[in-house]
Protein backbone atom coordinates (compact mmCIF):
# COMPACT_ATOMS: atom_id res chain seq x y z
CA UNK A 1 0.00 0.00 0.00
CA UNK A 2 1.25 3.21 -1.21
CA UNK A 3 0.92 6.41 1.31
CA UNK A 4 -0.56 8.96 0.35
CA UNK A 5 1.98 12.39 0.52
CA UNK A 6 -0.09 16.03 0.46
CA UNK A 7 1.75 19.07 0.90
CA UNK A 8 0.58 19.71 4.06
CA UNK A 9 2.45 16.21 5.28
CA UNK A 10 5.41 17.68 3.73
CA UNK A 11 5.22 20.63 6.03
CA UNK A 12 4.57 19.09 9.35
CA UNK A 13 7.39 17.03 8.73
CA UNK A 14 9.47 19.95 7.36
CA UNK A 15 8.84 22.28 10.44
CA UNK A 16 8.86 19.24 12.97
CA UNK A 17 12.77 18.55 11.62
CA UNK A 18 13.11 22.74 11.72
CA UNK A 19 11.94 22.71 15.34
CA UNK A 20 14.25 19.47 16.44
CA UNK A 21 17.37 21.44 15.11
CA UNK A 22 16.44 24.54 17.21
CA UNK A 23 16.00 22.68 20.12
CA UNK A 24 19.53 21.11 19.69
CA UNK A 25 20.89 24.31 18.81
CA UNK A 26 18.86 25.83 22.42
CA UNK A 27 20.40 22.71 24.47
CA UNK A 28 24.12 23.62 22.92
CA UNK A 29 23.48 27.21 23.92
CA UNK A 30 22.28 26.36 27.35
CA UNK A 31 25.29 23.88 27.93
CA UNK A 32 28.15 26.84 27.10
CA UNK A 33 26.29 29.39 29.16
CA UNK A 34 25.92 27.05 32.24
CA UNK A 35 29.19 25.18 31.51
CA UNK A 36 27.69 21.73 32.43
CA UNK A 37 26.56 18.76 30.38
CA UNK A 38 24.06 17.60 32.98
CA UNK A 39 21.64 20.48 33.88
CA UNK A 40 18.89 18.57 35.42
CA UNK A 41 19.02 14.68 36.21
CA UNK A 42 16.95 13.66 33.25
CA UNK A 43 19.82 14.89 30.99
CA UNK A 44 21.53 11.83 31.96
CA UNK A 45 19.92 9.84 34.99
CA UNK A 46 23.05 7.23 35.44
CA UNK A 47 25.82 10.12 35.34
CA UNK A 48 23.12 12.53 37.79
CA UNK A 49 22.90 9.63 40.10
CA UNK A 50 27.02 9.69 40.25
CA UNK A 51 27.70 12.78 40.79
CA UNK A 52 25.21 13.18 43.49
CA UNK A 53 26.85 10.26 45.23
CA UNK A 54 30.12 11.46 44.86
CA UNK A 55 28.43 15.52 46.05
CA UNK A 56 27.34 13.58 49.26
CA UNK A 57 30.85 11.80 49.61
CA UNK A 58 32.59 15.32 49.06
CA UNK A 59 30.47 17.39 51.55
CA UNK A 60 31.26 14.63 54.22
CA UNK A 61 35.07 14.51 53.51
CA UNK A 62 34.80 18.49 53.35
CA UNK A 63 32.82 18.80 56.81
CA UNK A 64 35.91 16.13 58.17
CA UNK A 65 38.53 18.57 56.51
CA UNK A 66 37.13 21.13 58.62
CA UNK A 67 37.28 19.27 61.68
CA UNK A 68 41.09 18.20 61.03
CA UNK A 69 41.87 21.55 60.70
CA UNK A 70 40.48 22.61 63.62
CA UNK A 71 41.84 19.92 65.63
CA UNK A 72 45.15 21.06 64.35
CA UNK A 73 44.89 24.27 66.08
CA UNK A 74 44.50 22.87 69.34
CA UNK A 75 47.02 20.72 69.21
CA UNK A 76 49.64 23.02 68.04
CA UNK A 77 48.29 24.99 70.72
CA UNK A 78 48.91 22.99 73.25
CA UNK A 79 52.17 21.88 71.87
CA UNK A 80 53.73 24.96 71.79
CA UNK A 81 52.12 25.59 75.53
CA UNK A 82 53.20 22.90 76.54
CA UNK A 83 56.97 23.54 75.41
CA UNK A 84 56.74 26.87 77.03
CA UNK A 85 55.67 25.14 80.76
CA UNK A 86 58.69 22.53 80.23
CA UNK A 87 60.79 25.79 79.69
CA UNK A 88 59.39 27.51 82.36
CA UNK A 89 59.66 24.31 84.90
CA UNK A 90 63.23 23.74 83.50
CA UNK A 91 64.03 27.40 84.63
CA UNK A 92 62.80 27.06 87.81
CA UNK A 93 64.70 23.80 88.56
CA UNK A 94 67.98 25.78 87.93
CA UNK A 95 66.81 28.24 90.02
CA UNK A 96 66.42 25.89 92.68
CA UNK A 97 69.93 24.17 92.20
CA UNK A 98 71.16 27.48 92.65
CA UNK A 99 68.71 27.91 96.04
CA UNK A 100 70.17 24.19 97.23
CA UNK A 101 73.61 25.75 97.58
CA UNK A 102 73.52 27.57 100.55
CA UNK A 103 76.51 27.61 102.00
CA UNK A 104 77.38 30.24 99.46
CA UNK A 105 73.96 31.87 99.43
CA UNK A 106 72.49 34.82 101.59
CA UNK A 107 69.23 35.89 102.63
CA UNK A 108 69.22 38.20 100.17
CA UNK A 109 69.97 35.56 96.71
CA UNK A 110 67.35 33.24 98.47
CA UNK A 111 65.12 35.92 98.75
CA UNK A 112 65.58 37.04 94.72
CA UNK A 113 65.53 33.05 93.89
CA UNK A 114 62.23 32.74 95.63
CA UNK A 115 61.13 35.94 93.67
CA UNK A 116 62.26 34.49 90.52
CA UNK A 117 60.74 31.02 90.68
CA UNK A 118 56.90 33.40 92.31
CA UNK A 119 57.37 34.69 88.52
CA UNK A 120 57.48 31.28 87.27
CA UNK A 121 54.59 30.07 88.77
CA UNK A 122 52.32 32.84 87.51
CA UNK A 123 53.88 32.04 83.85
CA UNK A 124 53.09 29.04 84.03
CA UNK A 125 49.36 29.25 86.09
CA UNK A 126 49.20 31.72 83.01
CA UNK A 127 50.00 29.20 80.83
CA UNK A 128 47.81 26.00 82.46
CA UNK A 129 44.95 28.50 81.28
CA UNK A 130 45.67 28.90 78.08
CA UNK A 131 42.56 29.37 75.79
CA UNK A 132 41.69 28.81 72.28
CA UNK A 133 38.58 30.45 70.37
CA UNK A 134 37.09 30.96 74.48
CA UNK A 135 38.12 27.64 75.72
CA UNK A 136 40.35 26.34 77.58
CA UNK A 137 42.47 23.57 75.98
CA UNK A 138 43.56 21.92 79.42
CA UNK A 139 39.87 21.51 80.80
CA UNK A 140 38.38 18.63 78.69
CA UNK A 141 34.88 19.52 77.86
CA UNK A 142 33.94 21.39 80.82
CA UNK A 143 32.53 25.43 80.18
CA UNK A 144 34.69 26.86 83.37
CA UNK A 145 36.52 30.49 82.53
CA UNK A 146 39.91 29.02 83.82
CA UNK A 147 41.45 25.73 83.74
CA UNK A 148 43.22 26.11 87.14
CA UNK A 149 41.92 28.55 89.74
CA UNK A 150 44.21 29.39 93.17
CA UNK A 151 41.68 28.81 95.96
CA UNK A 152 41.96 28.67 99.88
CA UNK A 153 42.48 24.79 99.78
CA UNK A 154 45.61 25.29 96.86
CA UNK A 155 45.11 25.43 93.02
CA UNK A 156 42.25 23.54 91.67
CA UNK A 157 41.74 21.78 88.37
CA UNK A 158 38.08 22.81 87.04
CA UNK A 159 37.95 20.38 83.99
CA UNK A 160 36.01 16.84 83.75
CA UNK A 161 37.83 14.29 84.90
CA UNK A 162 37.55 11.58 81.67
CA UNK A 163 36.32 13.49 79.20
CA UNK A 164 38.38 14.60 76.05
CA UNK A 165 37.83 16.95 73.51
CA UNK A 166 37.87 15.14 69.91
CA UNK A 167 37.30 15.93 66.29
CA UNK A 168 35.99 13.38 63.85
CA UNK A 169 38.15 13.08 60.89
CA UNK A 170 36.16 9.98 59.03
CA UNK A 171 33.53 7.67 59.32
CA UNK A 172 35.31 5.88 62.05
CA UNK A 173 38.12 8.11 62.87
CA UNK A 174 37.96 10.75 65.98
CA UNK A 175 40.97 12.47 67.05
CA UNK A 176 41.24 13.79 70.81
CA UNK A 177 42.21 17.16 70.37
CA UNK A 178 42.72 18.83 74.17
CA UNK A 179 45.31 18.01 76.81
CA UNK A 180 44.44 16.46 80.77
CA UNK A 181 45.42 19.16 82.51
CA UNK A 182 45.63 17.70 85.56
CA UNK A 183 47.76 15.01 83.85
CA UNK A 184 50.26 17.25 82.67
CA UNK A 185 50.28 19.76 85.69
CA UNK A 186 48.56 18.22 88.37
CA UNK A 187 46.13 19.42 91.12
CA UNK A 188 45.63 20.23 94.70
CA UNK A 189 48.38 20.38 96.75
CA UNK A 190 50.15 17.98 94.31
CA UNK A 191 50.57 20.45 91.52
CA UNK A 192 53.58 22.13 89.68
CA UNK A 193 52.42 25.14 91.16
CA UNK A 194 51.90 24.65 94.63
CA UNK A 195 55.52 22.86 94.54
CA UNK A 196 56.86 26.12 93.47
CA UNK A 197 54.88 27.69 96.17
CA UNK A 198 56.58 25.69 98.51
CA UNK A 199 59.81 25.90 97.31
CA UNK A 200 59.90 29.75 97.57
CA UNK A 201 58.64 29.10 100.94
CA UNK A 202 61.66 26.78 101.88
CA UNK A 203 64.22 29.41 100.51
CA UNK A 204 62.82 32.07 102.52
CA UNK A 205 62.68 30.29 105.33
CA UNK A 206 66.30 28.82 104.85
CA UNK A 207 65.34 25.07 104.40
CA UNK A 208 67.09 23.17 102.38
CA UNK A 209 65.71 22.51 98.89
CA UNK A 210 67.79 20.30 97.33
CA UNK A 211 65.30 17.22 98.22
CA UNK A 212 62.67 19.25 96.21
CA UNK A 213 64.45 18.55 93.04
CA UNK A 214 63.33 15.33 92.75
CA UNK A 215 59.84 16.34 93.10
CA UNK A 216 60.26 18.97 89.89
CA UNK A 217 61.72 16.29 88.16
CA UNK A 218 58.38 14.23 88.34
CA UNK A 219 56.61 17.21 87.34
CA UNK A 220 58.49 17.34 84.36
CA UNK A 221 58.04 14.01 83.39
CA UNK A 222 54.94 14.54 83.06
CA UNK A 223 54.71 17.87 80.71
CA UNK A 224 57.08 15.47 78.70
CA UNK A 225 54.67 12.63 78.86
CA UNK A 226 52.01 14.62 77.91
CA UNK A 227 53.87 16.98 74.93
CA UNK A 228 54.95 13.32 73.21
CA UNK A 229 51.36 12.46 73.30
CA UNK A 230 50.16 15.72 72.16
CA UNK A 231 52.91 15.08 69.11
CA UNK A 232 51.31 11.85 67.96
CA UNK A 233 47.85 13.20 67.65
CA UNK A 234 49.16 16.23 65.96
CA UNK A 235 51.06 14.13 63.39
CA UNK A 236 47.83 12.08 63.39
CA UNK A 237 45.32 14.82 62.47
CA UNK A 238 47.98 16.80 60.12
CA UNK A 239 48.62 13.29 57.88
CA UNK A 240 44.39 12.81 58.30
CA UNK A 241 44.10 16.30 56.92
CA UNK A 242 46.40 16.17 53.83
CA UNK A 243 44.54 12.57 52.80
CA UNK A 244 41.04 14.43 53.36
CA UNK A 245 42.45 17.17 50.72
CA UNK A 246 43.43 14.95 48.52
CA UNK A 247 40.52 13.19 48.53
CA UNK A 248 38.10 16.09 48.03
CA UNK A 249 40.22 17.59 45.08
CA UNK A 250 39.53 13.83 43.57
CA UNK A 251 36.06 14.01 44.02
CA UNK A 252 35.91 17.42 42.84
CA UNK A 253 37.78 16.56 39.61
CA UNK A 254 35.35 13.51 39.13
CA UNK A 255 32.28 15.43 39.46
CA UNK A 256 33.50 18.14 36.69
CA UNK A 257 34.50 15.22 34.67
CA UNK A 258 30.80 14.14 34.78
CA UNK A 259 28.63 17.56 34.46
CA UNK A 260 31.68 19.93 32.90
CA UNK A 261 31.63 20.57 29.06
CA UNK A 262 34.45 20.22 26.77
CA UNK A 263 34.27 23.94 25.21
CA UNK A 264 36.15 23.43 22.23
CA UNK A 265 33.88 20.30 21.34
CA UNK A 266 30.60 22.60 22.30
CA UNK A 267 31.85 25.00 19.80
CA UNK A 268 32.36 22.64 17.33
CA UNK A 269 28.98 21.18 17.66
CA UNK A 270 27.33 24.41 17.58
CA UNK A 271 28.72 25.93 14.82
CA UNK A 272 27.95 22.21 12.98
CA UNK A 273 24.17 22.84 14.11
CA UNK A 274 24.04 26.09 12.88
CA UNK A 275 25.23 25.22 9.47
CA UNK A 276 22.51 22.14 9.77
CA UNK A 277 19.70 25.08 11.04
CA UNK A 278 20.50 27.11 7.97
CA UNK A 279 20.49 24.25 5.17
CA UNK A 280 16.75 23.36 6.94
CA UNK A 281 15.76 26.82 6.76
CA UNK A 282 16.52 27.21 3.10
CA UNK A 283 14.88 23.99 2.27
CA UNK A 284 11.79 24.70 4.09
CA UNK A 285 11.43 27.88 2.04
CA UNK A 286 11.20 26.03 -0.75
CA UNK A 287 8.64 23.17 0.65
CA UNK A 288 5.77 25.72 2.18
CA UNK A 289 3.46 25.82 -0.31
CA UNK A 290 3.24 29.26 -2.04
CA UNK A 291 0.68 31.85 -1.07
CA UNK A 292 -1.37 34.52 -2.99
CA UNK A 293 0.98 36.83 -2.68
CA UNK A 294 3.80 34.27 -4.36
CA UNK A 295 1.57 34.61 -7.08
CA UNK A 296 1.01 38.29 -7.17
CA UNK A 297 4.81 38.93 -6.97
Amino acid sequence: MINRVTQQTVQRSTLANLQMNLSKMADLQGQMSSGKIITKASDDPSSAGRAMSYRAEKAASEQALRNATDGESWLSQIDSTLQSAVSALRRARNLTVQGANSGAMGDTSREAIAVDIDGLRDALLDLANTKLDGRSIFAGTTSTAAAFSDTAGGYAWNGVAGSAVTRRIGPEATVRVDADGSAAFGEGAASVFQLLDDISADLRAGVDVAPRLAEIDTRLDAMLSTLSDVGTRYSQITEAKSSLEFRVQDLTSRISGLEDIDLAKAVLELQMQEVAYQGALGATSRVLQPTLLDYLR
